[in-house]
């Protein structure tokens, strides 16, 4: 069965995004992406050494002939900071894809949506394929859908907390009425999660400190892929509905009983 996710008129098999940031060596997280099976990378270009261009960086370690790269803009507070980022992101690679992040607020890390509604427009404007990480606010993924962005990316909790998803409900609304993909970000913890996610007809989902700061990342990317492969497929499968008593599996009329006793 072909079963692809498409982004911007791009097909990807693999539903699981993975980022670069907090592994321990260049060689776990080589070994993390490959396990995972990911077609998309994130980068966050901010956190790139641009100002000693001979030093060797996350970007000499990945086959990019493989990969789709998807910059993003993490470290920025303002639209303004986005914008420019995504702007040098775009001459650094040759992309013009962008993850979009305007966080303000250093300790919660939590999206502005004023910020991140107003660089997403410029951004579209600008020939951007825009996905933006927002809160799990459907008012708001509605809004940018509105203005162009490729996908909406809400987040399950806090990004790094690994607390997995608090915000189900509202990824729940977003999935009803989106039409652009819903890739669930942030806060992630297991692979159970990211099932979770995907049964609940979320499109794909974004990883990264999970993987990288597990005792194996490369085993658990390998076990993220597989919780994937499993929510997508517990989706189409159709569940069944949750009701509030039980009901037997096995038939209870026409069972022979024993008579009753005199």
């Amino acid at each position: 069965m072909d079963d692809y996710l498409e982004i911007a008129g791009k097909r990807f098999r693999s539903r699981l995004i993975v980022g670069t940031g907090r592994f321990r060596s260049m060689e776990e997280m080589v070994a993390a992406i490959e396990a995972s099976g990911a077609e998309m990378v994130t980068v966050a270009i901010r956190r790139l050494p641009l100002d000693r261009p001979g030093e060797p960086n996350l970007m000499d370690y990945i086959d990019w002939d493989r990969y789709q790269i998807l910059p993003n803009t993490a470290g920025c507070r303002t639209p303004e900071e986005a914008i420019f980022t995504a702007q040098l992101a775009r001459e650094l690679t040759g992309s013009n894809w962008i993850k979009l992040e305007v966080v303000p607020d250093p300790r919660y890390l939590l999206p502005d949506p004023i910020g991140t509604l107003r660089a997403a427009e410029k951004l579209v404007a600008d020939g951007f394929v825009v996905l933006p990480y927002i809160h799990a606010d459907p008012v708001l993924a509605r809004q940018l859908e509105e203005v162009g962005c490729a996908t909406v990316m809400p987040l399950g909790s806090p990004i790094g907390s690994g607390r997995g998803i608090f915000t189900l409900e509202e990824i729940q609304i977003i999935v009803e009425n989106a039409r652009v993909p819903v890739v669930v970000d942030a806060g992630l913890g297991a692979p159970s999660d990211a099932s979770l996610a995907l049964e609940v007809g979320a499109d794909a989902v974004l990883v990264n400190t999970a993987i990288a700061q597990a005792k194996n990342p490369a085993l658990m990317a390998q076990a993220f892929r597989l919780g994937v492969e499993a929510g997508r497929k517990a989706y189409l499968a159709g569940r069944i509905p949750k009701k509030p008593l039980a009901e037997a599996s096995s038939p209870t009329e026409g069972v022979p009983r024993p008579a009753s006793s005199m």
